[in-house]
């Protein structure tokens, strides 16, 4: 198991620039995810951490060894790849098996600790079977015993499931999150799917083009986004968002209706008169009227059943807005719907910068 740690690492490809001085420490043990879309720059990070990709600024350690000049091998990860790359013309014991080989440890060696990786991710009827002849997780599972068999310091994922059907997505978590919890290796994992990072980290790594937005566990970044950005990428639905004005206490703001929406004072106290954006996730939002926060309504367009739930489509103060309930009875289109909002479910953002408004600290009068 291992440290990493990053200090101002940049990566430009010519005169592009695709990460922007990325700064984070990884503790020993640690399972941490890097979210992000595509093309925001966290599988080029994950590379340079691999030795894959040269580093253009900043330098990486790996257990307080400086490794930006270090060949891959010699810096102790193991790197399981999106398409698997297995070798085909090869048995899955032999694909375990091929770094020892390679490294030259001895057949009877080889064969024990293959096998005893094969139990570790269930594999042990498969040995003598190709690649061709297996499901995409039996050889997702190959390319993982593969990484697993070299005992490395850190464990890299560059978005392994992404090629898995749905429900295999969801055994391959299971079973990824219960290897860690075994072998308790320091694992670096990069996806652009919010459901598997927010199942399998420890902690987010929140990539938008090429900088870090917000570093924290999956409670902390669906709870406090540090940006609309944030909030806007993790939930599912996503978060709604309204543009108000601050109204005149400080405790509330207009919407584009002219509905009022109880905001915290602590917050709203300083940005009297100013335009933010709120944001609201739809699973804090209540059909029907309720003590505390605002009831503001809403003109009902359709509703989405999912089984478990219902997804409410609405129009409030002008913009989209999506309430997830339990209800059954889609109200008729058009009929305006009570929704309760509480107030600590209501968070602000600069709309100019993206980021998140928190309360001022109250600064104390000194002594006379």
């Amino acid at each position: 198991m291992a440290q990493i740690g990053i200090r101002g690492v940049r990566k430009s490809y010519g005169k592009t620039q695709v990460v922007h001085g990325v700064d984070v420490d990884i503790v020993d043990g640690e399972f941490v995810v890097i979210l992000g879309p595509s093309g925001c720059g966290k599988s080029t990070l994950l590379r340079m951490i691999a030795g894959l990709e040269e580093i253009t600024a900043g330098e990486i350690s790996i257990d307080g060894e400086v490794v930006n000049e270090l060949e891959p091998r010699e810096r102790g990860c193991a790197m399981v790849f999106q398409n698997y790359a297995l070798y085909p013309h090869m048995t899955v014991a032999q694909n375990i098996g091929y770094s020892l080989k390679v490294a030259g440890v001895p057949r009877a060696t080889r064969d024990q600790r293959v096998l005893e990786t094969a139990r570790t991710i269930g594999l042990v009827d498969f040995l003598d079977r190709k690649p061709g002849q297996l499901s995409g997780g039996q050889r997702q599972r190959v390319a993982m015993g593969r990484a697993m068999i070299r005992e490395p310091r850190v464990f890299l994922f560059d978005e392994p499931l992404s090629n898995l059907d749905a429900k295999l997505r969801v055994q391959m978590r299971l079973e990824i999150r219960r290897l860690h919890q075994r072998l308790r290796a320091t694992s670096v994992f990069v996806t652009h799917d919010q459901v598997e990072a927010m199942t399998l980290a420890d902690r987010l790594i929140v990539m938008n083009e090429g900088h870090i937005d917000q570093i924290g566990t999956p409670s902390e970044v669906y709870g406090l986004p540090a940006s609309r950005y944030v909030g806007g990428f993790i939930g599912s639905p996503p978060m709604n968002f309204l543009d108000v004005t601050v109204g005149g206490d400080g405790g509330h703001v207009v919407v584009g209706d002219g509905q009022h929406l109880s905001i915290d004072p602590a917050i709203g106290a300083g940005l009297v008169g100013q335009t933010v954006e709120v944001g609201i996730r739809p699973e804090h939002v209540t059909v029907g009227h309720r003590a505390g926060g605002s009831t503001l309504t809403a003109a009902f367009d359709f509703m989405e059943d999912l089984g478990a739930g219902r997804l409410f489509h609405g129009r409030l103060g002008g913009a989209d807005f999506i309430v997830h309930s339990p209800e059954h009875r889609p109200p008729a289109f058009g009929e305006e719907i009570p929704l309760h909002i509480p107030r600590d479910a209501v968070h602000l953002f600069d709309p100019q910068t993206g980021k998140r408004v928190a309360a001022q600290p109250v600064v104390q009068a000194a002594a006379a």
